[in-house]
């Protein structure tokens, strides 16, 4: 049972900075099980470097729930699964800090793609995911399978 999770925030520290989107797809070894997506107000302005990097605006994210009244329906997704991100730690530590914030304890295992992806594919340039997806899908129209 495995949540995958990827989240946009205002900078790179939990403790200071806030969520602005969420996805969870929700797996269980053979396919989908659900999945859920939201914006999130993170209640600070978010900097313009990082709208730059991630395309999410102020405007955008101004209606948008804040992260409190979705936290329950977040823990319950994450709660007993494997958490799944590339680069494990940044997400986790996240969304780990923000429920704390909400009276959420999340204890998940964890699992890094970032890692995963380096000892199945070593050599590779880059382990970003939009460099692996793009290798990765070169790779199967030439043949890989």
């Amino acid at each position: 049972m495995y949540a995958i999770v990827d989240i946009e925030t205002t900078g790179g520290h939990a403790a200071g900075c806030g969520i602005t989107e969420i996805a969870v797809v929700l797996h269980n070894g053979r396919e989908i099980e659900g999945k859920f997506h939201t914006l999130i107000n993170p209640g600070q302005p978010i900097p313009r470097y990082i709208v730059a990097l991630t395309g999410i605006t102020n405007e955008m994210v101004y209606a948008a729930p804040r992260f409190e009244e979705v936290a329950g329906n977040i823990f319950n997704l994450l709660e007993g699964r494997v958490f799944v991100a590339h680069n494990v730690n940044f997400d986790y530590s996240f969304i780990k800090h923000h429920l704390g914030i909400c009276g959420f304890e999340l204890n998940s295992k964890k699992l890094c793609t970032v890692r995963l992806s380096r000892k199945i594919f070593p050599g590779f340039a880059s382990y970003s995911l939009g460099k692996l997806c793009q290798v990765l899908t070169a790779d199967r129209e030439g043949g890989w399978s």
